[in-house]
């Protein structure tokens, strides 16, 4: 039986440059008939992913044609089209050395904008679930920008408009002090509000679970888990526990399994289980799929590089997944939850304004 590490149509395409071999364990490749099966799939429900790091991971490329194939990087645009992508969220994070939080996140919008403008025959910024959709049918990848991360806004609901206004659509609650292990302060909880009436995400990978759970009592738009696993099946600490992916299924909102061994194994196999537990918990409406392609993040098995998705959905064909829950898992998913917190927003709007609430005047 043939292995993925040695298929060999399972290569970069970049041109002239050899497959990266990865220490991951070989798996037995999915029959041919099932991967063109995926491969079909994907044409027709083509993958919205929810983390990718290729716009900060380019600086350091020693060269970069995304266009024509780079062999130093998991993400090119022959890989894209290969693996399915119609929609992807670019990181915000900026650099290690990047200093002032605020000029970091604008450096990378500025990177992100830069990239997909140097390629507009294959890629397209993307603001709204209808922009999403118009990209696709026009053929191109929609690139939406986020998650960045919560320090980028300091302690002002100004700067977070600014940002949004900016095009960012995703924000983590990580690394600040209103948003601590212990769930959120009444600031923390006016930043949920006030992304809720602007119709950012509110992005919960990474946070402790008291966090998540503050943050689903008081969002009422859906929340997104940009790069979680399942705390039951990986006891990491971005992963989510089940009590949190149950949740999921009330409010609306989306578990995106990540393809990072750390998180969730080093086999196709491993993401795949991960799969079949958030849905079990959170149900097929409320489960997507993490790249986390360019962001240091080693990879399962088969899943090496940007053009992989096919081994992935091929591994859920197998284990009888029906057509209509892998439609939802690769685009319907992602698309309703930008709606629903399109919707929120409108209605938000239509009763408050803009928030002037001051961290001191709520935590002081």
């Amino acid at each position: 039986m043939a292995l993925l590490q040695d298929d060999p149509q399972h290569t970069t395409s970049a041109v002239g440059a050899p497959d990266r071999v990865t220490d991951a364990p070989c798996e037995p490749a999915p029959a041919e008939e099932t991967l063109a099966r995926a491969r079909e799939l994907l044409a027709a429900h083509p993958v919205a992913d929810g983390h990718n790091g290729l716009a900060r991971a380019i600086r350091s490329a020693p060269w970069s044609d995304i266009e024509l194939g780079e062999s130093t990087l998991d993400t090119d645009i022959p890989r894209l089209r290969a693996g399915g992508v119609g929609a992807q969220f670019w990181s915000l994070h900026p650099e290690a050395d990047a200093g002032c939080a605020v000029s970091g996140v604008l450096e990378q919008i500025d990177h992100v904008r830069a990239m997909v403008g140097g390629y507009p025959e294959a890629l397209r910024i993307a603001l709204s679930s209808g922009e999403v959709g118009d990209a696709r049918c026009c053929g191109r990848i929609a690139s939406l920008l986020g998650p960045a991360e919560a320090p980028a806004i300091g302690s002002s609901l100004g700067t977070l408009r600014a940002l949004h206004a900016l095009g960012v659509r995703a924000l983590t609650l990580t690394g600040v002090d209103w948003a601590p292990p212990t769930g959120l302060t009444r600031f923390g909880q006016e930043v949920v509000r006030e992304m809720n009436r602007v119709g950012m995400l509110v992005d919960l990978s990474g946070t402790a679970p008291e966090t998540m759970r503050a943050a689903l009592t008081v969002s009422r738009a859906p929340v997104v888990l940009t790069r979680s696993g399942a705390q039951a099946r990986t006891p990491h600490p971005a992963n989510a526990p089940d009590d949190v992916l149950a949740a999921l299924r009330a409010n609306g909102g989306l578990c995106m399994v990540p393809f990072d061994a750390a998180r969730t194994g080093p086999a196709v196999r491993d993401v795949a289980d991960h799969l079949d537990h958030v849905r079990s918990l959170a149900g097929p409406g409320c489960v997507g799929l993490s790249g986390t392609y360019d962001t240091g993040a080693a990879h399962p098995g088969a899943l090496r590089d940007a053009g992989s998705y096919p081994y992935l959905v091929a591994e859920l064909l197998d284990r009888g997944w029906p057509e209509a829950d892998l439609a939802r898992l690769t685009w319907e998913n992602l698309q309703r939850v930008l709606r629903d917190a399109e919707f929120t927003a409108k209605a938000a709007q239509e009763r408050r304004g803009p928030s002037t609430a001051r961290i001191e005047e709520l935590d002081g």
